[in-house]
């Protein structure tokens, strides 16, 4: 019975640590999706701060419409690009909050399997000290 336990408890440990180790994929490639989207937005930002209206040599107007065109437009980018980023921090809360409940599932396995070693130990220790003793017998010097 106890080697089915251990069995049980071996497979259950085997699909935890599987668990854990796709979870943290999944962390991982959360974190990877909220560094990128900061990199979008920061490249973002900076070609709206590069595109601001400014006065030419030549004093074209439609120099000065266009520019406020392309920035107005790099603006509501870096706005969708900030939807983005909360979006992918969602994203790293809820894969470190799987992570956390995965591990947690996981050491449970491993306490039980201590237990299940440790009860096993003391049953074995016990039927040791429930054995009859034998007496050894001694000879007299020949």
């Amino acid at each position: 019975m106890a080697d089915k336990h251990k069995q049980k408890l071996d497979r259950l440990l085997r699909v935890r640590t599987l668990q854990l180790n796709l979870v943290r994929a999944g962390e991982a490639a959360a974190n990877a999706k909220l560094d990128s989207e900061t990199a979008l937005q920061t490249r973002i930002r900076k070609l709206a701060d590069n595109v601001a209206p400014r006065v030419n040599d030549d004093g074209y107007a439609s120099n000065m419409a266009a520019a406020a065109y392309y920035r107005d437009r790099l603006h509501a980018s870096a706005v969708a690009a900030d939807a983005r980023r909360a979006m992918a921090e969602a994203g790293v809360e809820r894969a470190r909050a799987a992570t956390q409940e995965a591990r947690r599932d996981q050491s449970a396995i491993e306490k039980l399997i201590v237990r299940a070693e440790a009860q096993i130990a003391l049953k074995e220790l016990r039927a040791m000290e429930d054995a009859p003793s034998f007496k050894r017998k001694r000879h007299d010097p020949c």
